[in-house]
Order: structure tokens, then C-alpha cells, then sequence
């Protein structure tokens, strides 16, 4: 969805979130109470009071018909609703949408089933004034349920798209969409493992599960129960991850664990058929491996990306957290009044925490020796300025002559106070460089080049090389050469 105000296409799918999942569950129950009172020739009377009641079922509003109380509802249909509205909330949600849009999906994922949930409440209430044996459920408890169920839903969807986004600008631990991808995978696993044991002992027991079916001889009774057996596998699955870390499953007063077995009455639904029986023999014992396994897979998941040992343990802590938490919320669902046979469900104040402990203990182990410990980095103080060397003075030059006495002495005057006779200063074409290097202060070599004036002392002894010659002709009469002015 692009961040353009609200239009006509999105308006579109705005009402595809409000009332999407919503009116396709209305039409498939409604299909299903016409088929059965077509089957059972009865009358419409009650038809819509029947539907507005399996649809807050869904939603795991208990059901009260003539005096008893339908409390524990199947944990499919209410999975198959958070589906879809997750599904739906993430079609119209981009991973680069505004806040304003995401708040608009939210708020229309949960407005739309309130609005229906409040229309079926009165449709009830109108029926029960005709049907004396249908009862109104309590309206807070209704909206209640209906608000948490599409709000599970909406958070899952949205969080798909922008939640790696969310947490990346928040001030959370970087740890904590490890933490979460480690808590959906120990959910998984406890849940899929405890499928495959049921499913075993739904074939070890497959003679009790016959004759749950031989209580009636309708091939639609048959289907009926078949159908009825599908849509509480989830609460069997539940009841089977309790017992597999170690807490309980009940049934009325019947009571099952991997320790022990209380026998009781049990309702004529072949999916509880894989209930053990009495006496409990030593392999349901080894139910506690699916425990450990589920640990083991939150751990891996876990040490995929090593941290040192404080946060690893924070990570490890909250992935196991929201598992106990997850599982808690699914045994909270598929428990509650089951008419005269009591209350079903799991021992809530064992079971979440059965299931944290658990994920804990053996979840940390696996982390430590898959390798997800590192060592914390130390700081390192950073070094201090070194102050910049202060430049060393320039030593004056050693190989000067020193004078051994005052006749030796040359002072180097650069105007020299001759004689009026004396020639001037000169230089030898040894002691003058051709290009005079120029030398900084600090880059001047040891011994600088200083000239020296010259004196009378330097000249040559010959005379004859300090005369003037020109280039007059010989004398004609002597033939001796003209004096040059030295002479």
C-alpha cells in the first residue's frame, strides 16, 4: 500500500481487513447449521441464533444452551481466524508504509469484527426471547475475546511487514528478533512433536477408537464426529505438550501425566481415544524427550548468532518467556466447562512455567555447547597525545679553524677596510659555488659556507701575473715590448 491518502483502492482494502475473515466464517457456518437441520428435517426457527452462537464460538465465547455450558471450544477454527486475519492485514501492508495507513489496518482489522460481534450479540438476544433453551453470553466477555483473538491476528500480520523496522528504530537489543524467531521455533517444535505422539497413540489405541465411532449408525453421525474429532486435535495436541514437560492434562476428574493416570469419565469423541489408560506403563515416560527436543531447538535458534554471556542469557530468558507464554495462551483456549463432565483442559499453574523452566535449562546448555557464548570485547582506553617534540637548537659547526694566533686570524668583514693601494676583494673560481644552495634554519647543514676575503698575503709571488698587456705593436727601434703599468 503506498503512502498516498486514503482512497477509493484503499478504502477497498481497508474493508477487505475489517470484514474479510469475518463474513467468510459467517458463511461457512452458516452453511453448516443449514445442512444439519436440512439433514435433521427440522424447522429454521433457530437458524440465526444458532449461527450467531458458532460464530462467538470461534472466537472462544462459551456457548449455554438449556443449562449447560459449552465452554471448551476447538482451538482450529480460532488458529484458522488469526490466519486470516494475519493474512489480510499483511496484503495491505507494505514494508515501507506509513504509520498513519498501519494504524488505519489495525484499527480496521479490529472495528469490523467488534461491529459484527455486536450485531450477532443482538441477534442472539432476539433469539433467546423465542428459543427459551438459548441463552445470551455476557457482552464484555464477547468483545473481549473477539478484540484479543483479531488482535493476535493484526500483530502477526503488520509485524511480517514493518516489525524488523520497528525494532531497528526502537531502543530494544539488537538480540530481540533472534529472541522471537527462537520462541516461534521452540513453539513449533513442542507443538509438531506432540502431534507425532498423538498421532502414535491415536494407532497404539485404534480399538477404542473404533468403538467411539460405533456409538452411532448414520453415515452423517459418522461424519459428524469425524469432523468434530478434527476441529479438537489442537486442544489433544495441547494436552499432550503439558504432559510432555512435565505438567498435566485433565478431563473431568480423569487426570493424565507422564507419572500417573486417574481414570474417570471421558466424552465419546474419537480424537480422545489417545488419552493413556490405566496403568501407566513406562513409555509414556519417555513422552519428556519431546521436552528436551523443543529445548534444543529454542537453544539452536538461539546460538545462531553468538553474543557475549549477559546477553545471550537475556535472549535464551525471552525466547523462553514468550514460548511458556504462547503455550499458557493455546492452553487457556482449549480449556474450560465441558457440560457435566467438568472442567478440560491443562493445570495452568504448572504448565507455562514447566515449559519455561524447561527451556531454560536445557535450552542454555545447548547454546553453551553449540558454540553462541563469546567473549565479552574489552574496551580499550584510547592513547593519549604525544606532544610534539620541540625543535633542537642548531649546533654550531665543529669543524671550523680555530686560530691559532692573531696572525692567522681572518676576520670575515664583509666590507673589508683596505688600503687605498689594495685591491679589492675577489673570488677564486674554487671557492665560489655555481648555484648557491638556499638552506631553511633548521635544514642548514653542520658547516655553512662562508667566504673569505682575500689578501695581499694570497697573491702570487710572480708580479708579471697582475700587468696589464695591450695589444700595441713592438717598438720599431728596440724591439722590446711596451712595460705594462705594474712595472
Amino acid at each position: 500500500m503506498s503512502n498516498r491518502p486514503v482512497g477509493t483502492r484503499q478504502a477497498r482494502e481497508l474493508l477487505r481487513v475489517a470484514f474479510g475473515p469475518s463474513v467468510v466464517a459467517l458463511v461457512v457456518i452458516a452453511a453448516v447449521v443449514l445442512l444439519q437441520l436440512l439433514i435433521a428435517n427440522s424447522d429454521m426457527t433457530g437458524a440465526f441464533g444458532a449461527i450467531a452462537s458458532m460464530w462467538l464460538g470461534v472466537h472462544q465465547v462459551p456457548v449455554s444452551i438449556g443449562g449447560s455450558e459449552l465452554g471448551v471450544m476447538p482451538l482450529l477454527p480460532v488458529l484458522a481466524m488469526i490466519w486470516g486475519t494475519a493474512r489480510t492485514t499483511a496484503a495491505a501492508t507494505a514494508p515501507n508504509t506509513s504509520w498513519f495507513v498501519t494504524r488505519w489496518v489495525v484499527a480496521s482489522a479490529l472495528g469490523g469484527p467488534i461491529l459484527i460481534a455486536a450485531i450477532l450479540l443482538a441477534v442472539i438476544h432476539d433469539a433467546a426471547s423465542v428459543i427459551g433453551e438459548l441463552q445470551t453470553p455476557s457482552a464484555l466477555h464477547a468483545f473481549c475475546a473477539v478484540l484479543v483473538v483479531h488482535a493476535i491476528g493484526a500483530v502477526i500480520g503488520v509485524g511480517s511487514k514493518v516489525g524488523r523496522r520497528t525494532l531497528a528504530a526502537s531502543p530494544l537489543p539488537a538480540w530481540l528478533p533472534d529472541a522471537l524467531r527462537a520462541a516461534v521455533a521452540g513453539v513449533l517444535a513442542l507443538f509438531g512433536l506432540s502431534g507425532v505422539v498423538t498421532a502414535v497413540s491415536l494407532v497404539v489405541h485404534w480399538g477404542t477408537m473404533h468403538d467411539l465411532f460405533a456409538i452411532t449408525d448414520s453415515l452423517f453421525g459418522q461424519l459428524s464426529l469425524t469432523a468434530l474429532s478434527i476441529l479438537y486435535i489442537p486442544n489433544v495436541i495441547v494436552g499432550t505438550s503439558a504432559i510432555a514437560v512435565g505438567s498435566s492434562a485433565h478431563v473431568g476428574l480423569a487426570t493424565f501425566s507422564s507419572f500417573t493416570v486417574f481414570g474417570g469419565d471421558i466424552p465419546a469423541v474419537p480424537v480422545l481415544a489417545a488419552v493413556p489408560s490405566p496403568p501407566l506403563g513406562p513409555i509414556w515416560v519417555a513422552l519428556l524427550i519431546v521436552g528436551a527436543a523443543s529445548a534444543v531447538a529454542l537453544g539452536q535458534q538461539c546460538a545462531r548468532r553468538p553474543l557475549p554471556i549477559g546477553a545471550a542469557v537475556a535472549k535464551l530468558v525471552v525466547a523462553a518467556a514468550l514460548a511458556a507464554a504462547t503455550m499458557a495462551l493455546a492452553g487457556y483456549a482449549g480449556s474450560g466447562r465441558l457440560g457435566n463432565f467438568g472442567d478440560v483442559g491443562v493445570d495452568q499453574a504448572t504448565f507455562a512455567p514447566a515449559v519455561f523452566l524447561w527451556f531454560t535449562g536445557i535450552g542454555g546448555l545447548t547454546v553453551a555447547m553449540s558454540g553462541g557464548l563469546t567473549r565479552k570485547p574489552r574496551v580499550v582506553a584510547p592513547p593519549k597525545p604525544v606532544p610534539e617534540p620541540e625543535p633542537e637548537p642548531v649546533p654550531e659547526p665543529d669543524n671550523a679553524p680555530e686560530p691559532d694566533d692573531e696572525d692567522d686570524y681572518i676576520e670575515a668583514d664583509p666590507e673589508p677596510d683596505l688600503q687605498p693601494d689594495e685591491p679589492l676583494v675577489s673570488w677564486s673560481a674554487d671557492e665560489v659555488p655555481a648555484d648557491e644552495p638556499e638552506y631553511e634554519d633548521e635544514d642548514e647543514p653542520e658547516t655553512a659556507y662562508q667566504p673569505r676575503p682575500r689578501t695581499y698575503e694570497d697573491l702570487d709571488d710572480d708580479p708579471e701575473d697582475h700587468f696589464i698587456v695591450d695589444d700595441m705593436p713592438d717598438d720599431p727601434v728596440t724591439g722590446d715590448q711596451p712595460r705594462r703599468a705594474g712595472d
